[in-house]
Formats: C-alpha cells, structure tokens, sequence
C-alpha cells in the first residue's frame, strides 16, 4: 500500500502542473506582488563587477577569430589530462556569502528567504586562463548555515581538499564570519559553474558561473560569456527538499536567464538581453544551474553549432536545439546570419514532464540584433524535437579515447543499483547499492585517510578503487523492478568519463524496463565515446560508463537533482587512498584542520539539526519552527 502512495504522490508531482490532476494558479495571490524592496538585482551589464574590477584576460597572441585552435606553445589537440601551460599567475576572488529575508526578486514576487553572492541571486563570474591558478577567499556570513564551495568539473588533481564537497573533502565552513580559502588550478579550460554543496543552499541563490579561457574547435568572431539557465521557485530550497520527502516535487515557478526573468502574469521583471553582431559568428557557454529541471534549447530561426560539452571540446556539430540537464554545459556559436530583429531564445521541457517543467508558460530570454529596434519579438517560433530526457549521444571529443568493451562483465562490484525505497519514514529514500548516502559534517571521509582508518561508516557509501591508471567500469541501473523510476543526471567529482553506453531510448514515460545484459555488448562505443562529468540515467533503464584510476582522492558521484542527492541518491569513490594520503600537502592539512576544528566548536550551538544526507538539508536553516508550520 505505501508502494502504491509513494507512486501516486509522485505521478501528482509530475502531472499535476501540467492541469493533468488540477489546474496550474493562474493568478498571482499567493506570490506576495509587494513593491520591491532594497535588495534587488543588478542591471545584466554590472552583474559580474559591481564589486570588484573585472580582471584582464589576455590570450595569447595566436588565439584570433581565424585560429581558436591555437593557445601558445599549446592548441585544441592537446590532451589538458597529460599537458598544458601552468602560467604562475593567481587569479584572485572574494565571494561573501549573506541571507535576505522577504526579498524580491527578479520577477517581482518576494521571497521569504534568499542567500546571496556578493549581495546577488548570481554570483560574479570567476574568469582566468587556462594555466592559471584560482584562489578564492569565501566569507560566510549566513545567520546559521555552514557552507562549503564546489567548483563544478574541475577534476582538482593534487588538491582535492579543495573539491568542496562537505563531509567528504571538508567540514562546513561556520556561519557568522568563518572563511577559508580555496586554491586550484585550471588544468582543464571551458564553461563551468560553482554552488555550494551544503543543504540546498545553491537553490537558494549560492550559485555562479566560471569561465577558462583555453582553445576551441571553431573559430569565432564574439565570446557572449557565460549564460547560465536556471529554474526558479518562489518557496526556498529548503522548504521544498522538505515537501518532495513525502511528494512529487513541484514545477518551477519561473525560469531565470543570466539572472533575469519576467513574471507570466504581472509582466515583472525584464528579459535577459542578448546582443548579436550581423555577419559574425558568436560563442555562448550555456549553463544549467538549477535543481530540479532540464531544459530543452533552441533559438528562434538559427541553428547552433556545439563545441565543447561540459569542459571537453568537440568536434563541431550543427544542431536545430540541444538538451541541458542539471549541471551540463555546452558551448555553442551562433551565426549572425539572419534578418536584423528580435527573436526568441526559448526554454521548453520534454519527457512528458519526467524531468521538469514550469508553471511559466513560455520562458524566454531576447536575442536581439545589433542595429534592429528595442522591443519583444512577434514570432514564438517552432517547438523543438522532444529530446525525452536524454543527452545527445554521438558528440565527438576532439581529444580521443580508446577503451575496451568488448570484455565487460557485468559484476556485483561494478554495478549500482539504484532504488527508491517508499517502505519507511520519510516516504521517499533514495538509495545507491542498497544505501541512502548519509555523510558526517563533522568527520569527513578525509577524515579517515588521514588517520589511516578504514572503518567507514556504511551509510557514507564508500567505494574503494585501489587500482592505478587503469579503466573502471560502473554499470548504474535506474530502478528497473521498482513500482516507478526517474531520469537522473549523474555527476562524477574529480573525473570526466567517458559514456560507454545506455539502455534504448524510449519515452520515460512509457516506464519500458531494460536490465544489461551481454546482447547489449553490441550497443556499447569504447572508440572515442562521449565525454563529460553529467549524463542522463535513462528512467529504468541502464548506463555504463567508465573513468581512469589516475586522480586520487575521494570524490562524490550523485544525482544533481537537489531533492535527491538529499534523499540519498550518492556514493563516494575513494580513489588511491594511501597514495591521497600522501599527496596532502601540509599547507591543505593546516586549512583542513583550522576549517573543521572551527566547525566542530560552532557545531553544539546550532539551532537547528541536521536533517537528510548533508549534501542537501531538509530543515529551512534559519528560520524558526513556528514559521515553518504557518507557511
């Protein structure tokens, strides 16, 4: 019987806002349209500096609008994972972290409770070159709330006490003042993003954008910068990890372009605002930073042209729209080729809502000409192909990588299953290998490798990978005999890897089962496979991928929706572990230590108790019980 509530509770979260159960609100009572308080967004073109002056990047000289292939002594065709320029040169940001009640945001609707980067829902871009070194002060001055920092698909060789993943490479950082500094090269270049890997805090507002200058596949005339995408809720993050406990998440209530949006029925807000150059060809980073919803990408009238996925360039592939789940990059060029005016750059949602959608009806952000007149585009366009979920399967690396297939054995060891268990309390538990990932804030999995002791808890879901530069295999299978299963976009700290292959692509609304077996051999790629560090777990199906043992460390791989991750949906290979131990460098010992030892002397005056898995927090930290009962 709880099986069959569980099912229900999420097929109400899925359907219902699509008027399927009930009709979406279509007025805006409930969204508290107040007149906008102090604390509002910056204007689009200050976003990035309003604090600090935005820091020169020079490319070398070669790096010219007919030649991105070239960067110095290096180009396009170097492999970042065996070369590449180390510059010297530190880049250095300070990011301050607040707490707002009652804020309105971009859209006009005010929001109980928001966190912020350098006083904004977005924090400033992090810029340098590929070489340099990022050194990154972050201040927490949040009321109650630790908080550590991750630098999204950065694989952190040799620093991976930096990763900021809390209760696997550090301790929170301690509200009311605590700092600490994280420093890491850019061995790799490309579009990126950080957000804080404490509680739900990136979904309220703990989130920005990184970008490393290196090589492309494509010469271009114009880099747009990043432009990250990201669903909106008017509830915190922390309320809605709390209801999705016990059913279906909700959609989002808006969708925010670098930023900015505009409400469906009050017109609040502004579009973000995109300038194109007639005759030229365009990058644009685009950035998934949400947390719950995927997105479906196309710009009205032109094609794009992808070169680069996640931070691993491609060859160039000309596209009509791309799907971008959680935390997947990829960098486009668009031509400047079309008629001078407006047009819409549209966000759709696919999979018969499997994963995501929006009560905003049409969000949009404006690509406009330069030299056409200001103004909303007239024509919406032509919806894109239905992507079901699922990532493009056949992007090219322009750096190749042969591995073996053929000689893979599906095995006890090599395989993840992962479940959803409705059976206790709460409703929904999330599980990998048969194990909700708990981790502790207090003695982080470094923890133990420091002090050599291999007796982890089981509920941290460590697996140990002592192999050295070999290929391992992980066979991840989504839920295949359970009552009902979900796409999931998997991350992998610490690693690219390569996508080897996955079940047939259906609907994942058809629930179709497919468990690997050796007939599925034959559908695996092992010359030059898609590379990246997110991938979609097709809904019951499976997904087999592979990275090499050459970086050691402890590294999460966990589903980037929020609300699963919190419930449990993570294991952490811990790769190496007497060679990691090594490594450490006194200098990382000493923040280690200085950071956890601050955090445990704040850790007995917390308020509030530590309530899911610790990489996303169930109780809205910082804000009284009553409240939470009288919203």
């Amino acid at each position: 019987m709880k099986s069959f509530i569980g099912v229900a509770a999420l097929l109400m979260g899925i359907l219902a806002p699509r008027g399927i159960f009930a009709a979406p609100p279509v007025t805006p009572v409930q969204r508290d349209l107040a007149p906008r308080d102090l604390v509002v967004p910056l204007p689009l073109e200050e976003r990035d500096s309003h604090l600090e002056a935005r820091q020169a990047i020079t490319p070398p000289s070669c790096h010219t609008a007919s030649n991105r292939a070239c960067w110095g002594s290096f180009n396009i065709n170097t492999d970042y994972e065996v070369a590449g320029p180390n510059t010297g040169v530190v880049r250095s940001y300070t990011l301050t972290l607040t707490e707002v009640d009652n804020w309105t945001g971009p859209d006009g609707v005010v929001k109980h409770k928001v966190m912020l980067v350098n006083g904004n829902i977005l924090g400033p871009t992090l810029e340098a070159n590929w070489g340099d070194t990022f050194q990154i002060n972050v201040i927490n001055n949040l009321r109650t709330n630790g908080t550590t920092i991750h630098w999204h698909g950065f694989h952190q060789k040799g620093s991976n006490l930096h990763d900021g993943a809390n209760g696997v490479t550090d301790c929170p950082i301690p509200p009311k003042g605590g700092s600490r500094i994280y420093r890491f090269r850019a061995q790799q270049y490309g579009t990126s993003w950080y957000h804080s890997h404490f509680s739900a805090q990136y979904g309220n507002g703990i989130v920005g954008t990184i970008v490393v200058h290196g090589p492309a596949s494509l010469p271009y005339d114009i880099d747009l910068g990043a432009f990250p995408i990201t669903d909106y809720y008017y509830k915190s993050a922390d309320e809605l990890v709390e209801l999705t406990k016990n059913a279906g998440p909700p959609f989002g209530d808006n969708v925010l372009f670098k930023g900015l949006g505009k409400h469906p029925v009050t017109g609040v807000g502004q579009y973000a605002n995109i300038t194109l150059t007639p005759g030229k060809r365009h990058r644009l980073r685009l950035i998934n930073t949400s947390t719950e919803n995927h997105f479906q990408l196309n710009l009205q009238n032109h094609s794009m042209t992808i070169i680069a996925s996640d931070m691993v360039p491609v060859q160039a592939q000309t596209v009509n729209s791309v799907f971008l789940a959680v935390g997947q990059r990829l960098d486009v060029t668009i031509d400047g080729n079309q008629s001078i005016g407006n047009y819409w750059f549209n966000v759709t949602f696919g999979g018969q809502a499997f994963c995501g959608g929006s009560l905003h009806p049409n969000p949009a952000a404006i690509f406009h000409y330069a030299g056409a007149p200001g103004g909303v585009p007239t024509n919406r366009g032509v919806a894109p192909v239905d992507h079901q979920c699922l990532d493009l399967p056949n992007l090219t690396p322009v750096v190749s990588r042969t591995v073996p297939v053929n000689n893979f054995v599906k095995k006890v060891d090599n395989t993840l299953p992962v479940t959803l268990d409705l059976s206790g309390t709460p409703l929904f538990v999330w599980k990998v290998n048969g194990s909700a990932i708990d981790v502790d804030w207090q003695k982080p999995t470094v923890d133990f490798v420091l002090s050599q002791n291999t007796s982890y808890p089981p509920e941290a879901n460590v697996i140990t990978v002592n192999s050295v530069n070999q290929w391992t295999y992980w066979l991840i299978e989504n839920d295949p005999d359970g009552p009902f299963s979900l796409p999931h976009p998997m991350h992998l700290h610490g690693h690219d890897f390569v996508v080897l292959g996955r079940s047939p692509d259906v609907q994942p609304g058809s629930q179709q089962r497919f468990v690997f077996s050796p007939a599925d051999l034959g559908r695996l790629r092992g010359n030059n496979p898609v590379r990246r560090d997110v991938t979609m777990l097709p809904a019951k199906g499976w997904l087999l991928i592979a990275f090499k043992s050459d970086n050691p460390g402890a590294w999460l791989f966990h589903c980037h929706i929020a609300w699963h991750v919190s419930g449990g949906l993570s294991v952490q290979y811990l790769e190496r572990p007497n060679e990691f131990r090594q490594q450490i460098s006194t200098a990382d010992r000493t923040i280690h230590d200085n950071v956890c030892n601050a955090w445990r002397a704040y850790w007995p005056t917390n308020p509030f108790p530590k309530g899911d898995s610790g990489l996303r927090k169930r109780k809205n930290v910082g804000e009284s019980e009553e409240w939470m009962i009288r919203t």
